[in-house]
């Protein structure tokens, strides 16, 4: 994939337009953008070989699913703040939200850091979940920000910026369901499916990506799973396996994972998996109903968190993503 000073030529032009400061008047009025960014699952994760570059080829497929982070973004004058209320959460340049904000300005010609914007995160996505917390923030960035900064750039050429952020950035730009090819960033958007609903089981301990990905080159893939017999009727039902080749080397470690996975198959769920590099597990099923059941059953542990959350197809996660512009009066936000 290109790196976002390829695009340069194509954004240059909007180099000159209206930067952040200029939306402040002199009556202190600013302008605000809120987006919430939505989580997705892995339906199915195969590990194909390492590359050259030390990353990994992959095919899986992606769903987003209605939990979501909240974030705004304030034009203010100074220096670029950012305020994440999660625990555990960096709020400097290490963060995705700030590497997103340095990237696009960039892509738009600007020079230096980014200024004269604050931004607030909202976390409600576990972080280190395998549930695309950071990705989802730093799209969610990339979109939010092209519209304050008034570049009207297209997807396709935010998906440029977006991959040089991380595998699954890309991704979120879209939304639905969408097979992933190459490291994951290569989107190929796919039918949605039912609007299924999906425990996810969350644990208290996370897994750094990099992590998972090690831990699988020195153990044994899964083998894959025939698809359940309740699939058919959907291309997830077509598909020759299903199953996430991190998991079993995750579960090595972390035997509750796949103690998970086991009881939510034995409750039920058309399909149980843990997403990406973990640590969360779901479980698919086809009703609210079979879900809140399943979850009453399922016996965890206090320290973990298990939540209904429902498929989000593409129509409804373009229509929910879409910045919301807005006029603030004052210097910052509260």
């Amino acid at each position: 994939m290109s790196s976002a000073q390829t695009i340069l030529s194509q954004a240059h032009s909007l180099s000159h337009a209206e930067a952040p400061e200029d939306a402040e008047g002199k009556d202190d009025c600013m302008r605000s953008v809120t987006v919430d960014a939505f989580a997705k699952i892995n339906l199915t994760l195969r590990v194909l070989g390492k590359r050259p570059d030390g990353f990994h080829d992959v095919r899986t497929v992606l769903q987003t699913i209605d939990l979501c982070d909240r974030i705004v973004y304030v034009s203010r004058r100074g220096p670029l703040r950012l305020r994440c209320f999660a625990e555990g959460v960096p709020d400097d340049h290490t963060n995705l939200v700030w590497r997103a904000a340095a990237a696009l300005w960039r892509a738009a010609g600007r020079s230096g850091e980014p200024r004269d914007l604050e931004i607030v995160v909202t976390k409600r996505i576990p972080t280190r979940a395998g549930l695309g917390g950071g990705s989802c923030d730093a799209a969610a960035t990339l979109m939010a920000l092209s519209r304050l900064w008034n570049l009207d750039l297209s997807r396709q050429v935010l998906a440029q910026v977006a991959a040089t952020l991380g595998s699954d950035v890309p991704f979120f730009l879209w939304g639905g369901a969408a097979l992933g090819l190459g490291r994951g960033d290569e989107i190929y958007p796919l039918a949605d499916l039912p609007r299924w609903w999906a425990m996810i089981v969350t644990p208290p301990f996370g897994i750094l990506t990099p992590e998972a990905y090690d831990w699988s080159d020195t153990g044994t893939v899964g083998e894959g799973l025939v698809p359940d017999s309740r699939l058919t009727g959907t291309w997830l039902g077509r598909l020759p396996t299903l199953g996430n080749d991190l998991e079993a080397s995750a579960a090595r470690l972390h035997p509750e994972i796949a103690q998970t996975v086991a009881a939510l198959r034995q409750q039920g769920a058309l399909l149980a998996a843990m997403s990406g590099s973990g640590s969360a597990i779901f479980g698919l099923f086809a009703s609210r109903r079979a879900a809140d059941a399943a979850r009453r059953q399922l016996r965890v542990a206090a320290s973990w968190r298990a939540q209904i959350v429902r498929l989000l197809p593409r129509d409804d996660f373009v229509r929910r993503t879409r910045p919301v512009l807005a006029a603030r009066r004052g210097s910052r936000i509260n």
